[in-house]
């Protein structure tokens, strides 16, 4: 029954610039399962999967190996792109058994392809600077609730924050720029973060958006869309990230591990060590060390380059 209702024969290729022509019953399963997704972006990527699926399959059944050989295909994709392609197809799948169109067994064998390793999990929870984009890309900020968790997601990745300063953040102007002032952190102790041009750009639409012009940054959102008074729950900022992660392909990331995407794109672009020690409000410079596994490079030492 899969490859007469999935991979039906396919009808003459689309001419150039043209949407890819499918067949009613891939049509219909495409629609399926962008139906079930809420996000538009998570449509767009869920939608791009299933077309490309459909067009590397041409006429032949759907079966495990050649997802297998689908899977490979993609070697040129990021890990990311590659496992958020393999959730649509396991959604496809998902929605064809639950209207019957095929068995349990068969769906099993279809959604038990592995996704790629990913740098977010193996390099010990952080992500790449194309990851990161990848991430900010998530949130819709045509609606008020997506210009909130964009917010929420730049000042992880961007300002290095923990969860409980995130939900008491105020911002101000020192020096002729704006900063994230008089965090308290581990310790008790007190740190001011400045805030990047892009990260400001978002607080900017936010804000307006939200009517906020003093006070804490972040506020809740009720589910009509109103904003609430009471700050921002550890909880609210988890979910952002889980939920916006997972879109990406990224499974089991949290807030934490965006403070330390911020650490290690900082020092991988030549971030001084004792400044994004400052950033994080470590206590001291092997603290930061540890924090950032940094490991002395005997190959291209850095007294290589005194210039004496």
């Amino acid at each position: 029954m899969t490859s007469e209702l999935i991979l039906a024969s396919v009808p003459p290729e689309s001419r150039e610039g043209e949407p890819l022509a499918l067949t009613p019953a891939q049509a219909r399963l495409r629609k399926m399962v962008l139906d079930t997704v809420p996000s538009p972006h998570s449509k767009r990527n869920y939608g791009k999967a299933l077309d490309d699926l459909f067009q590397f399959c041409a006429s032949r059944p759907l079966s495990r190996s050649l997802l297998m050989e689908w899977r490979v295909a993609m070697e040129a994709l990021s890990p990311s792109t590659i496992n958020v392609r393999l959730s649509a197809v396991r959604k496809l799948v998902g929605e064809a058994r639950r209207n019957n169109m095929i068995g349990q067994e068969e769906a099993a064998s279809l959604t038990d392809i592995p996704n790629i390793s990913q740098k977010g999990t193996r390099l010990g929870n952080w992500l790449t600077r194309e990851q990161a984009k990848e991430l900010l890309a998530v949130p819709d900020r045509s609606t008020l609730k997506g210009k909130r968790d964009y917010v929420i997601l730049a000042l992880l990745v961007g300002c290095a924050l923990r969860r409980n300063e995130l939900a008491v953040a105020t911002i101000q102007q020192r020096e002729g720029r704006w900063v994230l002032a008089d965090l308290e952190g581990k310790g008790r102790r007190i740190r001011t973060v400045a805030i990047p041009i892009w990260v400001k750009q978002g607080i900017n639409a936010w804000m307006t958006a939200a009517g906020i012009e003093e006070g804490r940054l972040l506020r809740s959102i009720s589910k009509s869309g109103k904003i609430n008074r009471d700050t921002l729950s550890d909880w609210a900022v988890w979910s952002v990230v889980e939920q916006s992660s997972k879109q990406i392909g990224i499974e089991h990331f949290g807030a934490h591990d965006l403070r330390r995407t911020c650490a290690k794109l900082c020092r991988k672009n030549g971030g001084d060590l004792e400044q994004i020690k400052f950033l994080l409000g470590h206590s001291s410079i092997q603290t930061t060390e540890r924090y950032l596994g940094s490991e002395q490079d005997i190959e291209i030492a850095v007294n290589d380059n005194l210039g004496l």
